[in-house]
């Protein structure tokens, strides 16, 4: 069976691949949703997160009610020193890693071996230290290490541009995660379910357990997100 993390990664080196070589250029628009699915052989709502990730790429911009406009091709997405997160909430912050970081674990989970396993939990085991040693501070930096260690395991290269944006938009919430030090516990139980999930390379399960610690931290913070309807009722 072919995990929808693989299909998604498909999609979108196709997708990539055509803006590339010109099949659609700079202000035109993507054929619609039903076409373009048909084409590509594919359900609307991998299409859909395909094309997510192509924007968060900077390669198109979806327009409610018009649809999906090409951008000029990768310029967004490798200029040097682009950083868009200083001027993010942290509603963004969130909804970006809600984008990513699930399709991120579900490659990392297929791909994983025992060393990077090994890795990911030596920096959980951090995270468990400072929460019994009641070091909030540490705990921030073992969360952020965590995830940074998750972001250095894709093998995809399409996500090396914007795991840099990744790791930025997540830093800027340290300031989100020191205060609120009482949730480290939670947020070391989630993480962990996450890598068990990457240890047995249960792709989809790791993707999911992923969305729910980042929809928990959210409603931690009280933060509504805009998420599609299809994640929240599956």
């Amino acid at each position: 069976m072919i995990s929808s993390s693989t299909v998604v990664n498909s999609v979108v080196e196709k997708l990539r691949q055509a803006l590339a070589r010109g099949q659609w250029r700079s202000g035109d628009m993507l054929p619609g949703q039903r076409e373009l699915a048909e084409q590509l052989g594919i359900s609307r709502p991998s299409l859909r997160e395909a094309v997510t990730v192509l924007e968060t790429l900077g390669l198109v911009r979806a327009l409610p009610g018009k649809g999906v406009l090409v951008l000029e091709a990768e310029a967004a997405a490798l200029e040097p020193g682009l950083d868009t997160s200083a001027a993010a909430s942290l509603a963004d912050v969130l909804e970006l890693r809600y984008t990513l970081e699930p399709f991120i674990v579900g490659l990392v989970a297929q791909s994983a071996n025992s060393q990077d396993v090994g890795q990911l939990r030596l920096t959980l085991m951090d995270m468990r230290e400072a929460l019994e040693a009641d070091d909030s501070e540490a705990g921030v930096r073992a969360y952020i290490a965590f995830h940074e260690a998750l972001f250095a395991l894709t093998t995809n290269p399409i996500f090396q541009s914007v795991v840099q944006q990744t790791g930025n938009a997540l830093k800027q919430s340290a300031d989100m995660l020191r205060n609120s030090p009482e949730h480290l516990a939670a947020r070391l139980k989630e993480n962990e379910a996450v890598v068990r999930a990457i240890r047995e390379r249960n792709s989809a399960l790791a993707s999911a357990q992923m969305r729910q610690h980042i929809l928990a931290e959210g409603a931690r913070m009280g933060i509504p997100l805009n998420i599609p309807d299809e994640h929240l009722h599956p």
